[in-house]
């Protein structure tokens, strides 16, 4: 069976809308959530998830909003945080990671931090049984393939296209997949550009695929009630698990 995780904005509409929707998501064809950490300036996101972020952060979002979602949703929904160097260091890596476990969160996922300083940090993800996801890019050779893949812990991912989030970009990844599977026995979740129309094509010679963008362009749509978008969003989840593993 292969795997779907959904990124969600943290906090966005607001931090009761975030519980809602996330554990309505792990109830329609969501494995992994990806909680992201709003954040004024994400570099690796497109304009979507940047207009999410800032929406969260205009209406008051604070870290301590992601602690109080992920202590409902953690227990009942494999959950990681998606979020940008800054906030983590400003909190304290080791509080960071201590409060994590303690809630129950798997992982981060931490798309500015390079493979060369995240080894600084791996003694206290290993001491805290957290992941820090490995990601990989089309532009990476074998042999770095195989130093950032070495210890991968829960999956590896796969960056679909050198760009931002959300820009519908294709890339023949059969290359980077082969590279991969020969270092590494860690799943492989490919990652942006993932809709209901690209992830039956993304998901070929992967483990499973990462859909951010599709939904949270339905958390922007202001035509919507809450109740509809957790609806549509679900929707989107459901089909995408349905094509993968079609």
């Amino acid at each position: 069976m292969k795997q779907l995780v959904a990124y969600i904005t943290a906090g966005y509409p607001d931090t009761g809308f975030t519980v809602d929707l996330a554990l309505s998501l792990g109830e329609n064809g969501v494995d992994t959530l990806e909680l992201g950490v709003p954040f004024s300036d994400p570099v690796a996101d497109g304009p979507v998830i940047e207009e999410a972020n800032g929406r969260s952060l205009a209406q008051g979002f604070r870290f301590a909003d992601l602690l109080t979602i992920s202590e409902t949703i953690a227990p009942r929904i494999d959950t990681l945080w998606m979020g940008y160097f800054n906030p983590f260091y400003q909190y304290g890596m080791e509080k960071l990671l201590q409060r994590a476990e303690m809630i129950g969160v798997n992982g981060l996922i931490i798309p500015d931090l390079p493979y060369e300083e995240a080894t600084a940090y791996a003694p206290l993800f290993e001491r805290h049984n957290l992941a820090n996801i490995s990601f990989v890019a089309p532009t990476d050779g074998d042999a770095r393939i195989a130093t950032i893949t070495a210890d991968a812990r829960k999956f590896i991912y796969l960056v679909a296209y050198a760009g931002i989030t959300g820009s519908g970009q294709s890339e023949d990844l059969s290359g980077v997949l082969a590279s991969i599977k020969r270092h590494t026995q860690t799943p492989v979740y490919v990652g942006f550009g993932v809709n209901e129309k690209t992830a039956r094509e993304k998901v070929q010679g992967a483990d499973g695929v990462i859909v951010g963008s599709a939904i949270v362009s339905v958390l922007l749509d202001d035509t919507l009630n809450a109740t509809q978008k957790i609806a549509k969003c679900c929707e989107i989840t459901r089909n995408i698990k349905s094509l993968i593993n079609d």
